[in-house]
């Protein structure tokens, strides 16, 4: 369980760190050498989720996407100064409940 929630994170940050840096070349008008930076970090993220031990790749992905949430409220809130209202929270909460839900419900075979 903690590897998978390793994996999750590590690709959360991957994802919203590579997004980040091409924001900040594009949007923010910062060098060159930021959007292929971010673009080098967005393939590594493509590559983190096949890590995962589950053997279907639209619920990893759909877990996945919970984590980050969870992780790109977190970063607005750490990086951007941007904090984080009720409804940011209520909504995180909701997505981290449907990955518990996608992960470890019971099912059959």
């Amino acid at each position: 369980m903690l590897h998978a929630v390793m994996l999750f994170i590590l690709a959360g940050l991957a994802e919203i760190g590579g997004g980040y840096l091409i924001w900040l070349w594009l949007r923010e008008s910062r060098p060159a050498w930021y959007g292929l930076t971010g673009g080098l970090i967005l393939v590594l993220y493509g590559i983190i989720p096949t890590l995962q031990k589950f053997p279907s790749f639209g619920r990893v992905y759909a877990a996945y996407g919970g984590v980050f949430v969870i992780l790109s409220v977190l970063w607005g809130w750490g990086i951007d100064r941007k904090t984080p209202d009720i409804y940011d929270w209520i909504g995180a909460l909701i997505c981290l409940s449907g990955v518990a839900v996608i992960l470890w419900a019971p099912r059959q075979g």
